[in-house]
């Protein structure tokens, strides 16, 4: 244990050593936040009021906390995902200067060495993502709070839960990259095209039948589906006071809050199940890519 604390927190120290890096990582989501607010808030303020019956209109400050949910939530869904791929640059950059060389040589375990860039590269996302999702609620209580107790803490850890899962992918994924810019190409696919596999940018119900069907393949999208549930229920239950039963289902369907696979509604329970299963996955290939590296040198 006391190897792989060792492990963990000289990896931190190199990503924070490097300013550039973290400071990059770290505004990411904050410039991400400003410019969905930006050019897409009044988008989704006006699906919003296309999608309510004639005639009806809700308080400010539902709007508000209804489309600032949804906002935060397409942020945290990327930002989960796309921060661990450069958090686990570090994981590459030990290949490219020859350092992994030395940590083999020494008395280290494999297995300690490949646990101790996962957790390190989990502590470095959840720091930064964690930092992100503050800053939301900073900004929904500015503009219409609508979340309990039991809300904000379900979403930090869907947070928390999603860091694993990307944390997990990139793992995969950065074993088998050997270069800086390998690692910076597969970092800027990704932040480019996550965003509209899991539908921060826009609701799964604007996309056809066939791409909702492939998207709902994908465990990251039941990450969104848990925050889009945590970050809105609460405006959609203060809009039910003023909306007919059949105006809000309609509208949890619009925005992501209830969805269905094979003609069958995704539950929350449902979902945490899926992301789980797809987390401990992922660990187990990272394992095993990493048990057939060791004995593959042997």
């Amino acid at each position: 244990m006391t190897t792989l604390r060792y492990l963990i927190a000289r990896n931190c120290k190199l990503f924070f050593k490097d300013k550039g890096t973290f400071f990059t990582a770290f505004i990411a989501p904050l410039v991400l936040l400003v410019l969905f607010v930006t050019f897409l808030g009044n988008v989704y303020y006006q699906s919003l009021r296309a999608s309510l019956p004639e005639g009806a209109a809700l308080s400010v400050s539902v709007e508000n906390g209804f489309v600032g949910g949804f906002l935060l939530s397409s942020l945290l869904a990327v930002c989960c995902v796309t921060v661990p791929f450069t958090a686990n640059m570090i994981m590459v950059q030990d290949k490219v200067t020859g350092r992994i060389s030395d940590l083999r040589i020494a008395p280290v375990r494999a297995s300690a060495l490949a646990l101790g860039y996962y957790l390190s590269t989990a502590v470095i996302s959840l720091l930064i993502c964690l930092s992100a999702c503050l800053c939301g609620f900073v900004y929904l209580a500015v503009i219409g709070w609508h979340l309990s107790p039991s809300d904000v803490f379900l979403c930090l850890f869907d947070v928390a839960l999603l860091v694993l899962f990307g944390t997990a992918l990139s793992s995969v994924v950065c074993r088998f990259l050997r270069s800086q810019g390998g690692i910076a190409a597969v970092t800027t696919i990704v932040s480019s095209v996550y965003g509209f596999l899991c539908g921060a940018y826009m609701p799964f119900s604007n996309f056809s039948s066939g791409i909702r069907t492939l998207i709902l393949c994908l465990p990251g999208t039941y990450g969104t589906v848990l925050l889009r549930n945590h970050l809105m229920s609460g405006a959609a239950e203060a809009a039910a006071e003023t909306l007919p039963p059949q105006a809000i289902e309609e509208l949890r369907k619009a925005f992501d809050l209830t969805m269905s696979f094979g003609g069958n509604e995704v539950t929350v329970p449902a979902a945490y199940l899926v992301l789980c299963g797809a987390v401990l996955v992922l660990i187990g290939v990272y394992v095993a890519l990493c048990a057939f590296g060791k004995s593959k040198r042997k």
